[in-house]
């Protein structure tokens, strides 16, 4: 009689409970929603998709990726802005745009493996690791490098692994690449990132003075190791670093 009771009583507690039940406790927590999911639609809608970047893979990554955790608390309410942002050590995280564009322009595919050149605060490696196998990423400031590293991690983006180096001699215990990504310009193409790029594989990279006007290029080599080279735009980014 008693066991009857009790789950008669069992069931009624339960029939009371809202539904999908929520359980108390961090194994039971609901997350919250995220409040900044509206301002990425608004930007892949106004500053993407309107400027005729269509690959749906590439929009829904910048859909996916938290941009406002990569951006230094007191620019974090810019964050979805269409424009640059500062990250610290004079470097800045890219217009929205521009990291659409470059991605959509390296035609990454589920199998590639891809190098970044100018980690900064990791937010264009969380973006190709949502569209490739593999992100290999070079940043030479080492706070920079260290902080990204750390970021990505604990975001959950597993398969970028960021070094510390000078970027304009690539990364050739990794080499060859499907898709190489320049994020910072130098004056001229390094030679080791097309020696280090596979046949079939595209460099996007901004090629021209300090503190300029750039022309965006993609360089794409064919079966037989030739280059072809586009010229895209004119862009303005800050100067790739080499070591002393």
């Amino acid at each position: 009689m008693y066991t009857l009771i009790r789950s008669e009583v069992l069931w009624l507690l339960l029939a009371l409970l809202p539904w999908p039940p929520r359980f108390c406790g961090p194994a039971g927590e609901q997350a919250p929603p995220d409040p900044y999911t509206a301002a990425r639609e608004q930007m892949v809608a106004e500053q993407i998709a309107s400027r005729d970047i269509k690959d749906p893979r590439v929009l829904a990554a910048m859909r996916q990726v938290p941009r406002h955790l990569f951006v230094p608390a007191d620019e974090r309410a810019s964050a979805y802005e269409d424009r640059p942002l500062p990250i610290g050590y004079g470097q800045t995280i890219s217009q929205p745009y521009i990291v659409a564009l470059m991605t959509e322009l390296a035609k990454p595919k589920p199998t590639d493996r891809a190098l970044e050149i100018g980690t900064g605060s990791g937010y264009q490696a969380a973006i190709l690791s949502k569209l490739v196998a593999e992100v290999h990423s070079i940043e030479i400031v080492e706070p920079l490098a260290d902080e990204a590293r750390t970021r990505l991690a604990t975001l959950g983006f597993a398969n970028v692994v960021c070094r510390t180096g000078d970027g304009y001699n690539g990364w050739l215990e990794k080499a060859p690449f499907d898709l190489i990504l320049v994020t910072a310009a130098p004056d001229h193409v390094p030679p080791a990132l097309v020696a280090q790029l596979r046949p079939g594989g595209r460099l996007v990279i901004p090629v021209g003075p300090v503190f300029s006007v750039q022309e965006l290029l993609v360089i794409e080599k064919d079966a037989s190791g030739r280059t072809r080279t586009e010229q895209i735009t004119p862009v303005r980014f800050v100067p790739l670093r080499r070591k002393d």
